[in-house]
């Protein structure tokens, strides 16, 4: 991958933005080298297709949506096929390949056991203890259908919700595909939340079974799963069986009668090696995942078998270009969305080769995932910009003691990735050969929808242009377009097959979160955005992370890249509190690299170098030098922590934050 200059623009050559998220173009831009472009799964579609260009191709996907969509489903499995691509007589309650029969479990495993990958590696695990587990594609199915045999034998059947509570080890993908092959959903509650949160969830989705686990490992800790689940199940009274995976083998407390050990179970006949995969409903109900959101009761975001298959297999084939070869990694969690789509489904829809780590990314020291990388061969690391920043602070010598040429892609998750972050994730971890693709979606969307794919030049810090098949905007709250470099709304104008369907038992929430605001008639996705000069998309944050500062509207993770733009800055929170004059005044928040310390000296400094990338506007009027910042586990700082704290307020529900 090379960077380049020219100040000629065509569709296919943009240039280079500046440090900050979004604002006028400069002269550079990273440009994919020839044979990245000719060995690009995406490049065959659109010869095939008879196009020249991208451009061509994604203007004909958005004017023939169904029929782009039809064509990748045709090249997965149905036990019958649809009456109708795309139901929205009921809109926003859309429906995709109506009629059709499948289910994603016979998609994932089924059709890859009777070819040649029945003996070809599904999934690589390692623990934080160094321990090492693989499954191929036919040892996959016959654990998967053990438990799901378990499962049937506890009573279980198609349409019921499983909560699942587990920590980062092979028995999470292997529940949920259980789950799913029997036609039961499943809600994944990320290991370690609280007692609130985790009973909140299993009483909204009424489940009569929890898998949990005894505990987990993380940093050397054992995080006490059972004990939590334990107290959480005492307020849940649908609640009947809980089966715990042995994983930590601490002492934990058992009931008779509701709690049982799996491997107990699994040594039972019950337990056959052969479960026939149900077909169920394109439009039946794959999984809940509650989304943790900042207000307000958890949201049981619904998604289904038909529409989210195609959506998740078609842009990890296209966006990180899979091979058979491949050694993929999403260092995400399974209890995440970003886990559900690119650690469990699409991968093994798509007959991957993927790879799973249990602990955090510096533990015992700062070079674990490189270490991981190299011994393991993984040719696409997919993770977030959190993770990414906090590996820089321990600097490159720790990368740079690895073998990490096996690299061929990388990518980015969570929040927009500060270009800062971007260059040293390319230049020390891809060394410079490896386009990033920094993917903007979320829960509800269901996969990726503003992304590039290897073909596309990139901007560091722009997610670049919405995806196949994906019609997004940027406008006004009427629904005009904003001008190039205009802040607006972020909105999607067209339905896609990933789609949530609607919030569990409360459709009307549904309708009144993402479709009855202004403007009419569109997806609202809640984040403030803006397209550059070249059409390249730039997210400046939630509606609630933008800050007014004497009437101007700058988003955090604008003041939080120039922040990080800074060789002394790892990481970077800003938020804005109330000021007699300006109406808001921006409040940092900074975590420094290894081999600086905070001073009122370098305070003046950091100040100073926001007002020269953003202008005297966005100039902070005080930063805090910080050892930490409140994180969910996924990465995203929560701001309303902060926000409160420094008003010295209730900071509400925290069960989403990092332990």
């Amino acid at each position: 991958m090379t960077e380049t200059r020219n100040a000629a623009l065509d569709s296919t050559t943009p240039m280079e933005a500046p440090h900050t998220a979004g604002g006028n173009s400069v002269d550079r831009f990273y440009k994919p080298s020839d044979e990245i472009v000719e060995q690009a799964n995406v490049t065959a579609y659109m010869r095939s297709k008879g196009f020249q260009t991208y451009e061509e191709l994604y203007n004909w996907s958005i004017a023939n949506l169904q029929e782009f969509w039809t064509d990748q489903a045709r090249e997965l499995s149905w036990f019958e096929p649809w009456q109708k691509v795309l139901d929205d007589s009921q809109a926003p309650f859309y429906k995709w390949f109506v009629g059709a029969k499948t289910n994603i479990v016979y998609n994932a495993i089924d059709r890859h056991v009777n070819t040649w990958r029945r003996n070809k590696l599904a999934l690589i695990w390692e623990g934080e203890d160094g321990s090492q587990r693989t499954f191929s594609y036919h040892t996959l199915n016959r654990e998967v259908s053990r438990i799901a045999n378990v499962l049937k034998s506890m009573g279980v059947r198609k349409g019921d919700i499983v909560t699942i509570y587990l920590p980062r080890i092979p028995e999470l993908p292997l529940t949920m595909l259980a789950c799913a092959k029997i036609g039961a959903a499943h809600s994944v509650v990320y290991g370690g939340f609280s007692v609130e949160a985790l009973a909140d969830r299993i009483d909204d989705a009424g489940s009569k079974v929890l898998i949990t686990a005894d505990g987990g490992y993380m940093r050397g800790k054992i995080i006490e799963l059972k004990k939590i689940a334990d107290e959480a199940m005492a307020r849940t009274p649908t609640l009947q069986t809980c089966i715990v995976v042995k994983h930590t083998g601490h002492e934990v407390t058992m009931e008779n009668t509701r709690d049982l050990w799996l491997h107990d179970l699994l040594s039972l006949p019950i337990a056959s090696p052969v479960c026939p995969t149900e077909p169920v409903d394109a439009e039946d109900t794959l999984f809940i995942l509650y989304t943790s959101g900042t207000t307000g009761r958890p949201k049981g975001v619904v998604h289904t078998h038909g529409g989210y298959m195609v959506g998740t297999y078609t842009t990890l084939k296209f966006v990180f270009d899979l091979k058979e070869e491949d050694r993929w990694w999403c260092a995400a969690d399974p209890g995440w969305i970003t886990g559900h789509s690119y650690i469990v489904y699409s991968p093994l829809v798509a007959g991957a080769t993927s790879f799973m780590y249990e602990g955090a990314p510096n533990y015992p020291y700062p070079d674990r995932w490189w270490s991981l990388i190299a011994r393991h061969a993984i040719t696409v690391l997919y993770t977030a910009p959190t993770a990414i920043r906090g590996l820089m602070r321990f600097g490159e010598a720790w990368p740079n003691r690895h073998d990490l040429s096996s690299l061929r892609l990388l990518g980015t998750v969570g929040e927009p990735i500060n270009p800062e972050a971007w260059r040293w994730y390319h230049r020390v971890i891809g060394g410079e050969r490896c386009p990033i693709m920094d993917t903007w979606w979320q829960t509800e969307t269901g996969h990726f929808m503003i992304t590039p794919t290897p073909i596309t030049p990139l901007k560091p810090g722009s997610a670049t242009r919405a995806f196949l098949g994906i019609d997004v905007d940027v406008v006004h709250e009427d629904g005009s377009p904003c001008a190039a470099n205009e802040d607006g709304l972020l909105v999607v104008k067209q339905p896609w097959p990933g789609m949530m369907r609607t919030i569990l038992n409360d459709p009307e929430r549904y309708v009144t979160t993402y479709w009855d605001k202004e403007p009419a008639g569109m997806y609202t996705v809640g984040d403030s955005a803006r397209k550059d000069d070249d059409g390249y998309i730039w997210i400046i944050g939630r509606l609630d992370d933008v800050i007014k500062v004497s009437g101007y509207r700058l988003g955090t993770a604008e003041v939080e890249s120039a922040l990080v733009s800074h060789p002394a800055v790892a990481e970077a929170a800003a938020i804005g509190l109330p000021h007699e004059v300006k109406g808001n005044a921006i409040h940092a928040f900074v975590i420094l690299r290894e081999g600086f310390a905070g001073s009122p000296h370098l305070e003046d400094e950091l100040k100073a170098h926001v007002g020269h990338e953003m202008g005297p506007i966005a100039r902070p009027e005080k930063i805090d030098f910080v050892a930490s910042l409140p994180k969910t586990r996924s990465g995203k700082i929560m701001r309303r922590v902060l926000k409160a704290q420094a008003l010295g307020q209730d900071v509400g529900d925290i069960s989403t934050l990092e332990a």
